[in-house]
């Protein structure tokens, strides 16, 4: 029985540190490019329907900085581009203010 506790306590533990790294509807990931602030917000997607599960661990992984994105990456369909490809969603090339703020 204790066996079966452990176990339990260790998956509840497993489970709620790969929810912290989450972005989900509310709240938002920020980080600083040379092109300026890429802010991603969990409510912009979840707004559209999608699910967490959709681009994650598919596309990225649930690790904090595990992705080194490039915008030719991108452009090329990896990372964002998967679904920011023009016919999902907009296309990045040209739309560089959607992602990048000053």
């Amino acid at each position: 029985m204790k066996k079966i506790a452990r176990s339990a306590a260790a998956l509840i533990v497993v489970f709620a540190a790969s929810q912290a790294l989450a972005v989900g509807n509310g709240k938002k990931l920020e980080w600083n490019t040379s092109m300026g602030k890429v802010v991603f917000e969990g409510k912009d997607h979840a707004g559209k329907g999608m699910k967490c599960n959709e681009c994650h661990t598919k596309i990225f992984k649930m690790k904090k900085d595990s992705a080194q994105m490039k915008m030719a990456d991108i452009n090329g369909g990896k990372y964002c581009g998967e679904c920011h490809n023009g016919k999902r969603a907009f296309k990045p090339a040209g739309n560089c203010a959607k992602c990048h703020k000053k």
